[in-house]
């Protein structure tokens, strides 16, 4: 960080322009270099998954949903490759609003992490970068630094997708043995929604949404170094297929870190 201290008023705007240019600097070297790529020659950056515990029922919710619709597209442009995913959580339902996209399974899911990650519980909006690192979800600063440094490190598995039908997925999973045992994890998400929120701390507000989770389930167990599947898919009515990815990440235990991620697009298709 650099400070400036000048005595002559006359340079006090050119102060100001300086300290600007500093934090500048700071953010940019936190984010990695804005436009730019890997270097030539150097790894792929790994691909990082950012989990948001959120809720329709959370006033503060709102700016950490709009981040995470962000996170995507702002980091692709600073060379990063983000997935995200919108967990909407089940225990702000009894006050006075149901999120109809909550689950009690994406509150245990935060809980785990509460446990691994030594938080005192469950708060939104919450968010967790590659399984290891936890901060308030509208954080933008912190976000985008912890991206920036879970992207340095390593991807020990490789994941390759393709849907080959509107209700089929193709995994194949390439790890070393060291992984042996982590879970194969999948996600399908739906952008583009939007509720007009009639009750609770949200009432009269219209919100928007990217990734929500519409289901999470364990494909199964990295063995010999990979995993391969050609997994079913079943699609509710409601829900939009141009709006649709399949997300299939590996991670160490429910809520350890994560070795790995990718993302393919669920088409629609002839059905």
């Amino acid at each position: 960080m650099c400070v400036f201290k000048f005595f002559n008023p006359a340079l006090k705007f050119f102060a100001a322009a300086l300290v600007l240019l500093c934090a500048w600097l700071f953010l940019r070297s936190a984010t990695g270099n804005p436009g730019a790529g890997s270097p030539a020659g150097a790894p792929a950056r790994k691909t990082v998954l950012a989990e948001l515990f959120t809720s329709e029922g959370c006033s503060s919710c709102p700016p950490a949903d709009a981040l995470l619709g962000h996170l995507r597209q702002d980091l692709a442009d600073r060379g990063f490759e983000v997935i995200p995913l919108g967990f909407h959580v089940d225990y702000w339902n009894s006050l006075g609003w149901k999120d109809r996209f909550s689950s009690p399974e994406f509150t245990h899911r935060q809980e785990q992490y509460a446990r691994a990650l030594g938080v005192d519980g469950p708060y939104t909006p919450q968010m967790i970068v590659d399984g290891g690192v936890e901060f308030v979800g509208s954080n933008t600063v912190r976000a985008h630094a912890a991206i920036a440094q879970a992207a340095s490190h390593p991807q020990r598995a490789e994941i390759e997708l393709s849907a080959i039908a509107a209700d089929k997925l193709m995994v194949h999973v390439t790890t070393g043995p060291a992984e042996n045992g982590g879970m194969v994890m999948l996600a399908v998400t739906e952008d583009n929604l939007t509720t007009k929120v009639g009750a609770g701390e949200n009432s009269g507000r219209e919100l928007h949404h990217v990734a929500v989770v519409r289901e999470l389930r364990q494909l199964g167990r990295i063995q010999e170094g990979g995993f391969k599947a050609s997994v079913p898919l079943t699609l509710q009515k409601e829900w939009k297929p141009a709006d649709l990815h399949a997300v299939v990440f590996v991670q160490q235990g429910e809520a350890g870190e994560v070795l790995g991620a990718s993302s393919v697009p669920l088409l629609a298709q002839p059905r």
